[in-house]
């Protein structure tokens, strides 16, 4: 059920809408409010798909409460109905973040257009948002141990300020779960996290990847392209083994950095950019600092906070809920039942040494449901699990 609700201190206009909404859908389950004040406290009170709002109205008008809402519900698309003398005051409702404005008297076509594209924005507002929950829980931090929750509170303290995060720790260990939170509980979720592994991209490649270029500025350079610095502007850009950065690409971050500037390659025009930058690494720069690898100045800007993710040797506590959870994510992947692990499993799993820490784990778990019995016993770790 579409639940819709009309603001209208016009009686007949009201029941005009309410009957052509009705007989148009049943599954439309349609409201009223006399007034802007009556509409609003209704708003707070209940959830509802879509509000059709008059402009024109005592006590509180249509601009007031469209203000209102996109304060406490700003998801509920608002259609405001205008007179004819208010088209000027309805334009501007579409600046404040109305949905569409419908002229009086309502032209039936036009009228059931704008509520059914309305509906469909806001179900696609609800779909992003359990897309969103399905992401989140793809960089859920799994564990209990000392170390992890200290880095939880470290998250919950830092990802609501603008300060630049340095992660560190060796690979496998889910650095990246870090950034993915820091943005999750930032004021910048709503923008775009875009991850960037310097590692994996060319020396020669990586300024043109972080800051665009022009086209000509190369020989394949055959278009202007955007770099990820500006695909990332009022959200946050995640550094990924950073110190297999070039010293060239490190001069650049750090201007960056330092001016909110970027320049694209071949080109002359500067660029602002507001990103949040997290960067991680699991080289010790300090000593990449010494060998002339890295650049000081730029390490104190990114290391305003640095997060150290250990490695799962030093929380095997946290590798039974590990198990688990990648058990239970694993038979979902396959759309099999959950295999369980017996306890002298688990306890021989805690006893391995997991150089490749939870990445390592994770394929280990895999292995083993595939291979192992219907329940994973200490047998089939010793066969299937051998280091």
């Amino acid at each position: 059920m579409s639940k819709i609700l009309i603001i209208e201190d016009e009686a007949a206009i009201r029941r005009v809408l309410t009957k052509i909404l009705s007989e148009e859908n049943d599954t439309y389950q349609v409201e009223e409010a006399e007034d802007g004040v009556a509409g609003l406290e209704k708003i707070k009170n209940n959830d509802y798909d879509l509000v059709l709002c008059d402009i024109k109205m005592p006590k509180m008008d249509g601009v007031e409460v469209l203000e209102a809402v996109k304060k406490i519900k700003p998801e509920i698309p608002m259609v405001m109905i205008s007179g004819h003398g208010d088209m000027e005051t309805a334009i501007n409702t579409m600046r404040l973040g109305a949905f569409d404005y419908i002229s009086k008297p309502p032209d039936l076509n036009r009228l059931l257009n704008t509520v059914r594209n309305a509906l469909d924005k806001k179900q696609l507002v609800v779909e992003n948002k359990i897309l969103k929950k399905k992401v989140s829980k793809n960089y859920e931090m799994i564990g209990e141990s000392d170390a992890i929750n200290h880095i939880k509170v470290m998250i919950e303290k830092v990802a609501q300020t603008e300060a630049r995060v340095l992660i560190t720790g060796p690979n496998g260990t889910g650095k990246e779960l870090v950034a993915h939170q820091l943005h999750e509980k930032s004021e910048r979720a709503n923008f775009p996290l875009i991850e960037v592994n310097c590692a994996a991209i060319p020396s020669e490649l990586i300024e043109s990847e972080l800051f665009g270029h022009v086209k000509g500025a190369f020989t394949s350079a055959v278009k202007d392209r955007a770099g990820k610095f500006e695909a990332a502007d009022k959200g946050t850009i995640f550094l990924d083994e950073i110190g297999d950065m070039s010293l060239s690409a490190q001069a650049k971050v750090l201007r960056a950095l330092q001016e909110s500037m970027i320049t694209r390659v071949g080109a002359d025009k500067d660029i602002k950019v507001d990103v949040r930058v997290v960067a991680a690494t699991n080289k010790d720069l300090k000593v990449e600092i010494a060998e002339g690898r890295f650049r000081e100045d730029l390490y104190h800007r990114l290391a305003v906070i640095l997060i150290k993710v250990p490695a799962l040797n030093d929380r095997r506590d946290d590798i039974p809920m590990l198990i688990s959870h990648f058990a239970d994510k694993i038979a979902t992947e396959q759309g099999n039942a959950v295999k369980k692990f017996s306890a002298a499993a688990i306890n021989l799993l805690k006893e391995y040494d997991w150089t490749g820490n939870i990445r390592e784990l994770r394929n280990v778990v895999e292995r083993l449901i595939i291979l192992g019995g219907s329940e994973i016993s200490e047998n089939d770790v010793k066969l299937f699990a051998s280091k």
